[in-house]
């Protein structure tokens, strides 16, 4: 939705399928009119389609990208008829937090809220649902991440389904520097407006500052402890990452100790970190001392030993 500058009445412009389009003599640019006022603007370019009528998503996360990404769709003019939210039910609280400071902006400029959550639990189904694998049967995934990335292709299959069900024009919130990610896209209904704009990850956090997001946790801001903010049981999470929300987030590091009580596979793998959250909990006292002796150095003050990870 567009507001005329000069009486504040809601533009209908051809993107709405209501006004009448002229051109300039002198530039040759397109007009737009405003039915209440009679003032009248150039129109930017992408104003002047709407993607042959094709309703128009923008698929948010609440994270940095995607907020900046509809934010920028917002000032910029782009057409868009409805926000769509996948909530795995696993979010940190921030995101919510920002999710409902956005939901006004929405609503002032007449943009429909959807939000989309899976037919069973994200818990149900590392836990609990049966499951016949290579591995034989047993029951729930475990931990989301790596190369069983479940919860990652729920959510994606959920919108991409929702999108395709209205022959919708969906626009994802992938910066310009996230050239893998990009190479990945190719359903001809998406659009990457950050690309487009040049917009790097860190251009997309600056923004979003700017305008006043910060996601706190308590007195911790997110983006400053974590290099990508997901679902805060994402196994993807990195040492350093698990290390920040051991030092900053208790009541997280409590949560997934948690989970881990209710697996027995490790959330980042025996090869790579020696189980880090599981030997937080069960590293026998034998082979904490025979680390000392091979490795006679002290822990920092929080505990974490560079390859062992935390062992306090």
């Amino acid at each position: 939705m567009k507001i005329c500058n000069k009486c504040a009445a809601v533009l209908t412009l051809q993107h709405h399928g209501k006004a009448t389009l002229v051109r300039s003599a002198s530039a040759g640019l397109p007009i737009g009119g405003c039915d209440n006022c009679g003032e009248v603007r150039p129109l930017f370019r992408h104003e002047l389609f709407v993607h042959n009528g094709r309703w128009c998503i923008a698929s948010v996360s609440f994270g940095k990208d995607s907020l900046y990404m509809l934010l920028g769709l917002i000032e910029r003019g782009y057409p868009l008829h409805e926000v769509v939210f996948y909530d795995t039910g696993m979010e940190f609280q921030a995101i919510y937090n920002t999710r409902n400071a956005v939901l006004p902006v929405l609503e002032a400029h007449g943009i429909i809220y959807t939000e989309l959550r899976p037919e069973y639990s994200f818990l149900w189904k590392m836990f609990d649902k049966p499951v016949n694998g290579k591995n034989g049967f047993h029951h729930g995934y475990s931990w989301c991440g790596g190369v069983c990335r479940w919860g990652t292709t729920d959510k994606l299959q959920y919108l991409d389904r929702y999108a395709e069900q209205r022959n919708a024009i969906v626009y994802i919130g992938i910066a310009a520097d996230e050239q893998p990610r990009l190479d990945k896209e190719h359903k001809e209904y998406k659009r990457h407006p950050l690309a487009d704009w040049g917009i790097t990850e860190a251009a997309a956090l600056a923004g979003c500052h700017k305008a006043g997001y910060f996601w706190n946790e308590g007195n911790t801001r997110l983006y400053d402890v974590l290099d990508r903010v997901s679902c805060w049981c994402c196994a993807n999470k990195n040492l350093k990452e698990l290390k920040n929300i051991y030092l900053h987030m208790p009541e997280y590091w409590q949560k997934l100790k948690d989970l881990q009580a209710r697996t027995d596979r490790p959330m980042k793998g025996a090869g790579k970190s020696g189980g880090f959250v599981k030997r937080l909990r069960h590293r026998p006292r034998k082979s904490r001392r025979r680390k000392a002796k091979r490795k006679p150095e002290r822990p920092n003050r929080c505990g974490f030993h560079h390859k062992a990870g935390f062992v306090a």
